[in-house]
């Protein structure tokens, strides 16, 4: 897998960043102007900016803990290509499982792993991201229109829905969980008890701090909940594993 790893890579990835990095830029100083004309301080600019920083540390280690995971497949530079551009954890690694995995039948992480299968997954993965980026600038005011309509009729049945499609994206991710693991030294088929508990563990930890949050109005822990769940369920991975658990 050299070929991840050499000198044209890293100059498309570095222009690719670099433009980010100066789109981010231009926004940050035209949201700043535009916030002197409404006669906001300086101060009061200096304050937003820094709290913002320091709100996005937390939410930033999920992408982190993404980066560790995407970088065994892909190289550290495709990795962190794909999460600080358009890419999430949640749909990157399953996209990639399905390639390598469902078409190709080698386990992610593998020594089996080929280019021809890195660069399937890669684009399947790219292509997967476009669909979003036309339907919201497209068709968002329609489905916004639609979904007040049917509130207006039945407000009830917008949350209904709403909350149909969290399940269902949620039921898709479970199912990686549940599902049946074969190891390829012994030929083994088990079903991984160590995942299922994670699972449950960050679940409950969700429930713990949402239950904080509504209960002693800490409205700051809302940015933090997410990363800081998956932190604590991964140090707990840890211990459930020396405790036996496979």
């Amino acid at each position: 897998m050299d070929f991840l790893n050499v000198w044209w890579v890293y100059v498309i990835v570095s222009i690719i960043f670099l433009y980010v990095l100066a789109q981010s830029t231009v926004f940050l100083l035209q949201a700043r102007k535009r916030a002197l004309a409404l006669n906001f301080t300086k101060e009061q600019i200096r304050k937003t900016i820094i709290s913002s920083m320091i709100f996005s540390i937390a939410p930033s280690l999920a992408i982190l803990f993404g980066l560790v995971i995407l970088t065994k497949i892909f190289g550290p530079m495709v990795a962190g290509l794909r999460l600080g551009t358009l890419g999430a954890l949640t749909y990157e690694l399953p996209a990639a499982t399905n390639v390598i995995k469902g078409v190709y039948n080698v386990d992610i992480g593998s020594s089996s792993i080929t280019p021809d299968m890195i660069v399937t997954a890669l684009w399947v993965m790219t292509l997967g991201c476009i669909p979003p980026l036309l339907i919201v600038p497209l068709f968002l005011k329609k489905i916004s229109k639609r979904f007040e309509q049917m509130k207006e009729k039945d407000s009830t049945w917008k949350n209904i829905m709403m909350d149909a499609l969290f399940l269902g994206m949620i039921s898709a991710f479970v199912g990686y969980v549940v599902a049946p693991i074969t190891n390829e030294t012994t030929g083994e088929t088990y079903i991984s008890l160590l995942a299922i508990l994670v699972l449950l563990t960050s679940g409950a930890l969700i429930i713990v701090f949402g239950f904080i949050i509504k209960k002693y109005k800490q409205e700051w822990l809302k940015n933090y909940a997410l990363p800081l769940s998956m932190i604590a369920s991964m140090a707990l991975a840890l211990v459930y594993a020396l405790l036996g658990v496979r």
